[in-house]
């Protein structure tokens, strides 16, 4: 993502994006998946509130050797 605003124009940053479906995931090699993981994990506390609960992350190796992560949101 790279910034366009007044006070950080051009300011370059990762996101992390949750699709809805598993043709638009990111496919992450092994080595790097699980820094992405834990980043996810340790910020999923500023998700939770109301009626969602938690979240639970799964790998799931893709034919390439890549893996895509799913994330699960429970909610109440």
């Amino acid at each position: 993502m790279i910034r366009i605003d007044g006070q950080t124009y051009g300011a370059v940053e990762q996101v992390l994006t949750l699709m809805p479906d598993p043709n638009f995931a990111s496919r992450f090699f092994p080595d790097e998946v699980e820094s992405y993981m834990l980043t996810f994990s340790h910020r999923t506390k500023y998700f939770t509130g109301g009626h969602v609960k938690d979240y639970e992350l799964f790998k799931e190796r893709q034919a390439d050797g890549r893996i895509i992560v799913r994330v699960v949101q429970y909610v109440e």
